[in-house]
């Protein structure tokens, strides 16, 4: 989120009387319920619009420059020229999001320069043909340049830029393709690492091993961006997190595997190299791509091509589909999406219209249910089940499909929603009777907690945490485990369907693990959305639905700390700064609709609906809806990997919003002012 003007913390509101009055200010309290519910009739209207002919959402899932620098390079490498009108339009696109701060790229908006994204980004904005000496690119080589140079950069970086030869191979880790033949209990294992890791790494691991060079028709390169030769670097940078004592002994297994690799027998590297094949075409997913995400899905074609695939194979041309079906083209400019999020805009969009209520919203929730419903995935044991390898599919993906990679949080939000449907309405009235899909989807997620009691976003006990310390793993974003977000999800949906810590163990064992996780200001760390007020929100909803009592300590403390945490203009933000590795807690940001929401609904969840900091939250969402009905949101407030990627939704400051002003709505207007569901 980044780099705005500061509002002021309250403290300092205390002793200032204009920032004082701007949370008393007549203005910035008062609003009627008819005129919330002409915001919610308008916000409904406008969502319900949006929506695909087939009844889902797909809104765009936008991360940082890295993405579409990406995509440029992989053509490049190919020699696979993208027409000049969609390279233009890309080029418009990366100067747009140039900073006129610090004249480098962020990785989140208004947020500080990031030496991978900037490498990246100037990389392909010479490529696409920007003079060196225009003066954008004189000012993000400048900032590169002071900032210690591309040498900086991360693994990933370093790893494009090897194939590209501008920097030697000894700046990437060595990670051999034997690496496939290790059985389970050595201390590296595929299994070991996160979902995104091995679609990423596995083809990887084939290019490290051919070293192909990029065909580069236009002959560009970078060296401009080093301080020194990059031949003459003995020691690339690492990570941040990569401190003593794992660092020096990662350094020196390093050291070793590049004088042995060479030596490896040729017999179990082939083997190697045919099982590495086998896992990519395996997970290939048709036009969606290995693992759905951007980065596997390109090193797929690279490495069926460095194998000497010809162009027109059917797993080349598939996986060449695959990478286009994530550019977005506009009217001026063009970027590239990570991954596409069907199934999480949908069911969260399902959610706020059945809130808003009223017979189109409800029809309009059906369809999006009806469209999910043959998107579980029932037939396909994924890599989820090297863990659980007895429990049945049930799942749902973030994607059009990845069936090899459901996630716990889509399939209790999509659960959830199908329950509150059913129950509103009654099996089969109006729709499908979604009993045995909610059956299925509950029998997966029970069957995936950890043994801690908590949940992941794929798989469970993904707790190698050694393991986020290799060099390779500069990102430090090598693992999936157990989580508060997924946790609280996960315990709203086992909540919601009428279990509670008496009946269920599972229950009980998760709300154990989510109320030992609470910090120590009374916040929720989030890993999946930025950062304290989306660990809030969920947990605190999850909370309620388990029966928590709102008078009790847990949600005392995180009301406190969420009305504290207000913004003077009545709203709630905070920065991807809080994601430091340098633990300090929440990070004061401008108010943003999705995370006004998320802090609305999780008071709301605590009992505080009368709380005058919900009335200015609400009007906060009044004063700031558009004509259209929706929200403007250029803040990133989703999270991708925390200090490394970081998402922009666009959905969420369409449907979040409405969802808390029809919350509030409906529990000013009800008999009651418990929240009865468990989002």
């Amino acid at each position: 989120m980044g780099g705005g003007a500061e509002p002021p913390s309250l403290e300092e509101g205390r002793d200032t009387v204009g920032k004082v009055e701007t949370l008393q200010r007549k203005s910035t309290q008062d609003i009627t319920l008819d005129e919330v519910e002409r915001r919610v009739s308008a916000a409904s209207r406008a969502l319900t619009q949006l929506a695909h002919a087939d009844g889902h959402w797909c809104f765009e899932l936008e991360a940082d420059a890295t993405i579409p620098s990406e995509y440029i390079l992989y053509h490049h490498f190919r020699a696979s020229v993208p027409p000049r009108e969609l390279e233009e339009k890309i080029a418009v696109y990366l100067r747009r999001t140039q900073s006129a701060l610090h004249n480098g790229w962020a990785l989140v908006h208004e947020g500080p320069l990031d030496m991978s994204a900037s490498v990246k980004a100037y990389f392909a904005l010479k490529m696409i043909g920007d003079p060196i000496d225009a003066p954008h690119m004189r000012r993000a080589r400048e900032a590169i340049l002071q900032r210690g140079g591309a040498a900086h950069a991360n693994v990933f970086t370093r790893t494009l830029l090897a194939l590209y030869g501008e920097v030697p191979w000894s700046a990437v880790p060595v990670m051999p393709v034997e690496v496939m033949l290790l059985p389970r209990w050595f201390p590296f294992h595929l299994d070991k690492v996160s979902y995104w890791a091995r679609t990423v790494m596995v083809p990887l691991f084939i290019l490290q091993m051919k070293k192909p060079r990029a065909k580069n028709p236009r002959g560009v390169g970078v060296r401009e961006l080093f301080t020194q030769d990059p031949e003459r670097i003995r020691r690339w940078p690492s990570g941040a997190q990569e401190s003593s004592p794992w660092r020096p002994v990662f350094a020196v297994i390093d050291d070793i595997l590049r004088v042995v690799e060479p030596l490896f027998p040729a017999g179990p590297r082939a083997k190697a190299v045919d099982k590495a094949v086998a896992f990519v075409s395996e997970r290939l997913n048709g036009e969606d791509g290995l693992g759905a995400i951007f980065p596997a899905i390109a090193n797929s074609v690279l490495m069926y091509e460095a194998l000497g695939y010809p162009e027109d194979h059917p797993l080349v041309v598939t996986a060449r589909s695959a990478v286009e079906k994530l550019v977005t083209v506009k009217e001026h400019e063009a970027y590239v999406q990570p991954c596409l999020s069907p199934v999480w805009d949908t069911a969260l969009a399902a959610h706020a219209l059945m809130e808003a209520g009223g017979q189109e919203n409800e029809r309009q929730a059906r369809a999006a249910l009806e469209w999910l419903k043959p998107l579980q995935v029932l037939d396909i044991k994924g890599d989820w089940a090297a863990r659980k390898p007895d429990v049945r599919p049930g799942g749902w993906a973030f994607q059009y499909a990845n069936p090899h990679y459901p996630d716990l949080d889509d399939t209790a939000v999509v659960a959830m929603a199908m329950d509150r449907a059913q129950t509103r309405l009654g099996p089969g009235e109006g729709g499908s009777d979604y009993t045995q899909s909610i059956a299925r989807a509950r029998e997966w997620i029970e069957g995936l907690q950890s043994r801690d009691g908590g949940f992941a976003a794929f798989d469970a006990d993904n707790t190698y945490h050694y393991l986020n310390y290799i060099p390779f793993s500069d990102h430090g974003a090598l693992l999936d485990p157990p989580t508060a977000d997924v946790t609280a999800r996960c315990i709203s949906m086992l909540a919601q369907l009428g279990e509670t810590r008496e009946t269920s163990p599972v229950l009980a064992r998760a709300v154990d693990y989510l109320l030992a996780d609470q910090e120590e200001d009374g916040s929720w760390y989030g890993r999946w959305g930025m950062n304290y007020i989306y660990g809030t929100w969920s947990a605190l909803c999850a909370l309620n639905a388990a029966g928590q009592d709102p008078a009790s300590a847990p949600m005392r403390k995180a009301v406190e700390w969420l009305v504290s945490i207000q913004n003077p203009d009545g709203g709630w933000g905070e920065d991807a700064a809080s994601y430091k590795l340098e633990y300090r807690g929440y990070e004061r940001a401008a108010s943003t609709a999705s995370q006004t929401a998320w802090a609305l609904i999780a008071l709301m969840a605590a009992g505080e609906a009368d709380h005058p900091a919900v009335a200015r939250g609400v009007n906060y969402l009044a004063r700031t809806q558009g004509q259209d009905g929706l929200w403007g949101e250029e803040f990133y407030t989703g999270t991708g990997f925390p200090r490394v990627f970081y998402l922009r939704y666009h959905g969420y400051a369409k449907f979040f919003p409405l969802w808390a002003l029809a919350r509030y709505r409906n529990l000013q207007r009800g008999n009651s002012r418990r929240v009865a569901v468990g989002m």
